[in-house]
């Protein structure tokens, strides 16, 4: 195929999530934009994100939230990447406000702040348990209304078009089978993480790391691809399928985690990856392949009315949180590392964007605080639409041509992909790997 047969846009977003939403809603309306979503648009990890968004409530709590970050993520987060997502917290959030996305208040009206482990003050607000569904579809809905936004969903991307460190688009399969490619001025990767390469995880099974497997074939600058979180707490269950996350702000409103014996082991409000540990090795000394949880300080009727999604999954299993103690074990959640950018979303690659999960600027380090990672979506996803938008320069003309007759199956290339990013995490972290990934296969 020619490539004047090829779909021509300005700019290509591969992920529906939060941040490939709101990167779409921050680019210039005078720019067509595609958006291309491997499943349906609200099958996201955005939309599964229960505890909340974090916020700089007033400047006396930058010092506290920084130092809150950087704790968490091992001191080894990038400075400038935490101060610019905490000085941008205030003006992103008042843009969700003013979309449309409501969060909870108290009985006087206010925002009703929650916090979460590792965090020392309540910096978080949230719309029950649902505040990634609640944020991520009101920019679905606004982003649907707009003409210069186009959406492609079921459409799955195989490779990069690129030439001499340049990107010129995307080669990918529709949900008929068939190979086509996308020439564009800009590509911004916002395909989420890699949890559906896990035999646990909260995420889609889906979420495969495309994104990572394709920069690893193009010699694109990948960052600690082994800094993966694994969430201390997920509804433990024998069934086959993604695992029910239950969140950390149910132990930020008083849940205890106990073992075999009924005993508290661990300050549940640690860092997640200290929590998982801590619960790792209570399994090991009981034999055992989870620990419990359980709500004492909340009666039934208000568990459900702050955390309904999560109250109403463990009832299905047939638990109350507020009087039963709830099986939980560890699954893969979400990835620190990721393709290497700057603060603003810039890869090693020209023309070519990373933002959310798939990014990796070093806003969070070895470890995720919570509630960080909605807000770090929409914080470089904005200035990474603001790069492409005030961007003059001119890209070479000489676009590559695609033979599309090379590509193997999707099913294949999925494979593919696989191995290449499994081969990598074990080339960066054979303990992590021997720990948490030896039974992919």
């Amino acid at each position: 195929m020619k490539n004047d047969n090829f779909i021509k846009t300005n700019t290509v977003i591969v992920g529906s999530g939060v941040a490939g939403l709101f990167a779409a809603l921050c680019l210039p309306k005078e720019q067509d934009v595609l958006v291309i979503t491997k499943e349906n648009l609200d099958d996201c990890d955005s939309f599964l994100a229960q505890g909340g968004v974090c916020v700089l409530k007033d400047i006396n709590d930058f010092d506290c939230y920084f130092e809150d970050t950087m704790k968490a993520g091992h001191y080894e987060n990038n400075p400038e990447s935490v101060r610019v997502m905490i000085e941008s917290s205030q003006d992103v959030i008042g843009t969700l406000i003013d979309l449309g996305v409501k969060f909870d208040t108290d009985g006087d009206g206010e925002y009703d702040y929650t916090r979460e482990g590792a965090h020392r003050r309540n910096r978080i607000l949230h719309h029950k348990d649902e505040t990634g569904k609640e944020i991520t579809a009101t920019l679905l809905d606004i982003a649907k209304t707009k003409t210069n936004i186009t959406f492609v969903t079921r459409t799955t991307m195989i490779d990069l078009i690129e030439k001499d460190n340049v990107c010129y688009g995307i080669v990918c399969y529709d949900e008929y089978g068939e190979k086509g490619a996308i020439l564009a001025d800009n590509v911004i990767l916002a395909t989420g993480g890699i949890g559906g390469l896990f035999k646990n995880s909260t995420n889609y099974p889906h979420i495969t790391g495309d994104s990572f497997a394709l920069a690893l074939k193009h010699g694109i600058e990948l960052q600690n691809m082994n800094y993966i979180q694994i969430h201390p707490t997920t509804l433990y269950s024998k069934k086959e399928g993604r695992r029910f996350l239950i969140s950390e702000s149910v132990r930020g409103e008083g849940a205890v985690l106990l073992n075999e014996n009924g005993e508290r082991f661990t300050d549940e409000l640690q860092p997640r990856d200290v929590v998982t540990n801590a619960i790792v090795e209570e399994m090991k000394k009981f034999g055992t392949d989870h620990v419990y949880l359980n709500l004492p300080t909340m009666t039934s009727e208000e568990a459900k009315k702050r955390f309904p999604n999560i109250f109403e999954a463990c009832m299905e299993e047939g638990y109350d949180m507020t009087k039963d103690n709830v099986p939980v074990t560890p699954a893969q959640h979400y990835m620190m590392g990721g393709v290497k950018t700057d603060t603003n979303g810039v890869t090693s690659m020209k023309n070519l964007y990373a933002v959310g999960e798939t990014a990796c600027n070093g806003v969070h380090g070895k470890n995720r605080l919570a509630s960080n990672s909605l807000l770090e979506s929409l914080v470089f996803a904005k200035r990474a639409a603001d790069t492409i938008a005030n961007d003059t320069s001119v890209k070479p003309s000489d676009v590559p041509e695609v033979d599309l007759e090379k590509y193997t199956s999707k099913e294949e290339i999925q494979k593919e992909f696989k191995h290449i990013i499994m081969d990598e995490i074990k080339r960066k972290d054979p303990d992590f790997y021997a720990k948490w990934c030896n039974d992919e296969d």
